[in-house]
């Protein structure tokens, strides 16, 4: 196995261990072991534990940067790619949702976060960005931007903004937690966003 290869194995093998255990309860000798490599072995590519967990969250961040709904929207420019109806709205956040819960980095990175957010302060503080506050200001920007097209009547946009997306945050909790009720959970969505598109339909239509 070469170096780029041995680093790539020991993340891989630290993100499964810490989505699991968490970092404090994952040792070094876990991490070699996983990946079939001596201690020694390791840290020529980490200088400790606390090293491959800032290697993971700049891993996670920029994952999270390039598959994102929730960072990559300019509502001012990218307009082509917002959802102008019902239905565009379903397949966008479903889409969301599936490589959330699918993707096997974000799947276990999200899991990682939720263990350690009441033990790493720094950890927490990417957990309220990640799971809260971007997917807030993402959809306060999306429900302004449909108000001002005239899809949606207008109201306090992110109050409009938490009713859509806070509990499709709960349902994949939920499914973190018991995989085998996605199906559900996917219905739900959809009935979910196609009774707030009615709530808030324009009086005029």
């Amino acid at each position: 196995m070469d170096r780029g290869n041995t680093k790539k194995a020991i993340l891989e093998a630290s993100l499964e261990l810490f989505s699991v255990h968490g970092f404090e309860a994952t040792s070094i000798s876990q991490i070699a072991n996983a990946v079939g490599i001596r201690k020694a072995s390791l840290y020529s590519h980490f200088e400790n534990k606390q090293a491959i967990l800032d290697a993971l969250v700049k891993d996670v961040l920029e994952q999270y940067a390039a598959h994102s709904i929730f960072v990559r929207t300019d509502f001012g420019n990218d307009t082509d790619n917002l959802p102008h109806n019902p239905d565009e709205a379903v397949q966008m956040i479903e889409g969301q949702i599936r490589y959330i819960l699918h993707d096997p980095y974000i799947s276990k990175a999200r899991k990682m976060l939720v263990i350690e957010q009441f033990q790493n302060p720094e950890l927490a503080k990417l957990q309220t960005k990640q799971n809260y506050s971007d997917v807030l200001r993402y959809f306060t920007g999306l429900v302004k931007r449909m108000i001002s097209q005239g899809v949606l009547a207008e109201d306090d946009p992110e109050i409009m903004a938490a009713q859509l997306c806070l509990p499709v945050t709960t349902w994949i909790n939920l499914c973190d937690r018991e995989p085998d009720r996605e199906p559900e959970v996917m219905e739900l969505v959809e009935k979910h966003i196609r009774q707030f598109f009615r709530v808030y339909q324009p009086e005029s239509r």
